[in-house]
């Protein structure tokens, strides 16, 4: 197929609340407000329960790690998964999973016999089964909604995942007042309850299209690794988002940065929290009208230049407020970045692929999130929160103009969706 053609029939829907018309996709969406909640709640509750058990960066950077170690080959084989198995199935299991350990978790804090070691565990096997979920999601979203609002579906569901974070620290500041930290972990159970329910009343086929039968998992995740290499654009954007990421991850770290940089504690935390998410759904919305917007390579390393100089202002400047306004600007382009990169997967790839080419993205984007985590974890503690921005934004941006100077796939991709047929052509 030729990425550079262009299809100049018919134009997409241009209302941003397009994917709402499908039924199938609200439950789709419902789904996803709930998993995200419960998944964010549990990232926010374990790091800020072991920086106070500790006082460490380090700690959180070992959590890191562990997410790092279990993401790799949960991510291959949900992948493989995907495109084989019922992938609402798939999603039912993932979130009863969160349900119960997290609930495991409050009960065990409520006790006062939560320990250090219990928070690495659960966070290893929840790691696991959250990113086998992520490609049977993203790849149903495709089946549910036809091609011409793919774009906005796929803007939506970063949304999703930003007005669950959103939500997250108003909840959690709420639930945080307590003495412990248990009520917040029960919110979040109760969270992976409902998400564990919803995907039932989907009435859209979960099995992928022309599944080829009899292979092994092993040969199929070897198959589409193998799709991904050859395919002309996606590995360069996701070399992209490796290169920045590993340098400048600082989502899962704000509680190093609330007291490093602005002095503060928990309600700082949540103050930061709430802006990046604020950013990523500005970003987000921002991509729904660039539907219209061909070079979507382009829009990508745009995005991540300004990225890059905004890490470099994050770390130069310790007033909180203007901090918060810094990381809502983060959020948006990091928001505007990956939202286009998935949507690139989703419009490029056949459906009985589609699984493991999300499952690739995932690995590109949760490796580089795993090893960043750790890296700035680490570097905080070295040379402190502020000098490790700046030398994160810094890399970043060479490794923008590097990247955008010597792979002209990204530069040169054109794509324009239309609706004829509910079909995309290239």
């Amino acid at each position: 197929m030729n990425l550079l053609d262009t299809n100049k029939n018919n134009s997409p829907p241009d209302k941003p609340w397009a994917a709402f018309h499908f039924r199938d996709y609200r439950i789709l969406w419902t789904s996803s407000v709930t998993a995200m909640l419960t998944m964010n709640l549990r990232i926010i509750a374990t790091g800020i329960w072991l920086y106070e058990e500790t006082g460490a960066g380090s700690t959180l950077a070992w959590l890191g790690l562990v997410e790092f170690v279990m993401r790799i080959p949960a991510n291959l084989y949900g992948g493989a998964l995907a495109d084989e198995v019922d992938r609402k199935k798939i999603m039912v299991a993932s979130q009863f999973a969160s349900f119960a350990l997290i609930g495991i978790m409050a009960l065990l804090l409520s006790m006062d016999s939560l320990m250090i070691w219990h928070v690495y565990v659960v966070t290893a096997f929840l790691s696991a089964t959250s990113v086998m979920s992520n490609p049977a999601r993203s790849a149903l979203t495709a089946n549910i909604v036809p091609k011409s609002y793919l774009v906005h579906a796929v803007a939506t569901n970063t949304i999703t995942m930003q007005i669950g974070t959103i939500a997250m620290p108003l909840v959690f500041w709420i639930t945080s007042l307590t003495t412990t930290l248990t009520l917040t972990f029960v919110i979040a159970s109760l969270c992976g309850l409902i998400s564990t329910i919803v995907p039932i009343f989907i009435h859209t086929p979960g099995m992928a299209k022309n599944v080829s039968r009899g292979s092994s998992r092993v040969k199929n995740i070897i198959e589409g690794l193998k799709y991904v290499k050859s395919h002309p654009i996606l590995p360069g954007l996701y070399l992209l988002d490796i290169c920045v990421t590993v340098v400048s991850f600082y989502r899962q770290l704000f509680p190093i940065f609330a007291d490093q940089l602005y002095k503060g504690g928990r309600g700082t935390v949540s103050i930061l929290t709430g802006a990046n998410s604020l950013g990523g759904v500005i970003g987000s919305a921002l991509v729904m009208f660039t539907s219209q917007f061909k070079a979507k390579g382009m829009l990508v390393l745009y995005a991540t230049l300004l990225y890059s100089i905004l890490l470099i202002a994050f770390g130069a400047i310790q007033s909180l407020w203007i901090g918060s306004l810094i990381i809502i600007a983060l959020g948006a382009t990091d928001s505007i970045g990956m939202t286009t990169r998935q949507t690139v997967v989703q419009l490029t790839t056949p459906d009985n692929m589609r699984g493991r080419a999300v499952s690739a993205h995932s690995l590109a984007a949760m490796t580089a999130n795993g090893i960043g985590q750790a890296e700035v974890g680490f570097m905080s503690d070295v040379i402190g929160a502020s000098n490790t921005m700046l030398l994160g934004g810094a890399i970043s941006l060479i490794a923008t103009l590097v990247i955008w100077w010597l792979i002209k796939g990204i530069r040169l991709y054109r794509y324009e969706a239309t609706v004829e047929n509910d079909q995309t052509k290239f």
